[in-house]
């Protein structure tokens, strides 16, 4: 538990009353399901901006986390590929995603693979869109703060998270997270400068960091980075992204609103691994990694700065448990509900979409109170969906590395058992240090090029 002031209290209540209200302002200009899902697809270029940043850093404290534990190395894997992806996905994928003008991932995927590979990929999306990592960092800080029970504090984050979205949908959610864009960066930019002033610049992280923390791999093995530079390949199945660009007002609304985010991704990448470099520096026997921020913040930062500070934790968060609540009851609506009863217009969508946010928050709730770590939660879940997703992904706009429906189904399939089957046995070869560091996302993603590679040969001859 933290020691707050009056002060701090005021500040973070009215933090979330703030989001509240904002969430339930915007209504819907039609009853459509383009309107509750898109914003009937006129997000200008500046909405699209501070949602598509706000949203990215959603695992704040898994930021923490693993700066504590691997230094420069979490800007290296966390934030590095993912600038080089965003920028090609931006000048190769955002044009077309938007002029596509479709819903989500399993609707283009469904179009050019088939209805079986549709389906299936709407699982997957369900899976890789799971808000269980923000719920668990939400609930932690509340646990932290108010020294309640765990479970206790996921059932009240998950209700400050979706209360308005109900009503509101996507327009509440980047409205909301336009304001949660502009905490973020002030909360942050507050606690480098009191970090730097109170503790010293450079010379301080070097006199009290370990060595391992200053270089580039963080003491880690080279196939734990490839890893995680292989799970940045995420970004071009983001259903994040895909559904910005589809909400997007025009092709270059969505092509050079990636581009400008990656700069301001860049600066609070600045931010955010600073922030942990001092919270290692200065707490060195931390036992809990996932609170290195808050903790941080409790050593350094006087009453209101830190009120402050907290309300920038909350809404870095809480705009990700936003997007992706309502991306996952997207996912349970239009690409399952929706497909699997088979109708042909949107009246029911809305209604299937709110059910979908019951649903998805029950099933956050139960996974963020068996994983106690959200670096674990985002290993595991990468290592084994994306390589049964992104080539198709990729591929399903580029005509000439499309393959044949079966083999598209087999590539999704056999790459996630791969993936999974290695996770579950490699522990066996635990003494056999070569075979024990091969990465479980490292086999799937072999089995996936090797399987795609085959089915670009078989399209071929067919055509």
């Amino acid at each position: 538990m933290v020691l707050f002031s009056n002060l701090d209290i005021i500040i973070v209540i009215l933090f979330f009353l703030i989001v509240v209200i904002l969430g339930f302002i915007p209504k819907m200009k039609n009853n459509s399901a383009e309107s509750y899902l898109l914003s009937n697809r006129n997000v200008g270029i500046y909405l699209f901006v501070l949602t598509n940043v706000a949203t990215w850093y959603g695992g704040i404290l898994g930021v923490g986390e693993f700066t504590s534990k691997f230094g420069i190395l979490s800007w290296v894997t966390q934030g590095l590929p993912y600038y080089v992806f965003a920028i090609v996905f931006a000048f190769l994928f955002a044009g077309k995603i938007r002029k596509a003008s479709l819903f989500t991932i399993p609707d283009k995927l469904e179009e050019v693979y088939g209805r079986k590979v549709g389906l299936f990929a709407s699982l997957l999306v369900f899976i890789l869109v799971s808000p269980a990592p923000y719920l668990l960092m939400i609930a932690s800080l509340l646990s932290l703060i108010f020294g309640i029970n765990i479970l206790l504090a996921l059932f009240i984050g998950i209700f400050i998270s979706v209360v308005y979205l109900f009503k509101g949908g996507y327009r509440a959610n980047i409205i909301t997270d336009a304001f949660q864009f502009f905490v973020m960066f002030i909360g942050f930019i507050a606690i480098v400068y009191f970090a730097s002033t109170t503790l010293g610049g450079l010379n301080f992280l070097k006199d009290n960091l370990p060595p391992a923390h200053l270089s580039i791999s963080g003491g880690a093995s080279p196939t734990f980075i490839i890893v995680w530079f292989l799970i940045a390949l995420w970004t071009f199945a983001d259903p994040g992204f895909h559904q910005r660009c589809y909400s997007a007002k025009s092709e270059n609304v969505a092509k050079y609103g990636i581009i400008i985010s990656v700069v301001l991704w860049m600066f609070f990448d600045f931010l955010t691994t600073s922030t942990g470099l001092y919270a290692r520096a200065l707490l060195p026997n931390m036992e809990n990694a996932v609170l290195s921020f808050p903790i941080l913040a409790e050593n350094i930062l006087g009453n209101g700065y830190k009120g402050l500070f907290y309300a920038a934790l909350f809404a870095t968060i809480l705009s990700t448990l936003n997007s992706f609540l309502f991306l996952s009851a997207t996912t349970f609506s239009r690409d399952f509900v929706y497909k699997l009863k088979k109708e042909v217009d949107d009246n029911n969508l809305i209604k299937y979409t709110r059910i979908g946010l019951i649903v998805s928050s029950i099933i956050s709730i139960i996974l963020a109170y068996k994983f106690s770590s959200v670096v674990e939660i985002w290993y595991n879940i990468g290592s084994i969906i994306i390589p049964g997703i992104v080539l198709l992904v990729i591929s399903a706009y580029s005509k000439v590395l499309q393959i044949t429906h079966k083999y598209a189904l087999i590539e999704s399939i056999f790459a996630i058992t791969a993936s999974l089957i290695w996770l579950l046995i490699r522990p066996l070869f635990a003494m056999v240090q070569i075979i024990s560091e091969i990465e479980p996302m490292i086999v799937g993603m072999l089995i996936a090029v090797t399987i795609h590679l085959l089915g670009i040969r078989k399209y071929r001859r067919r055509i």
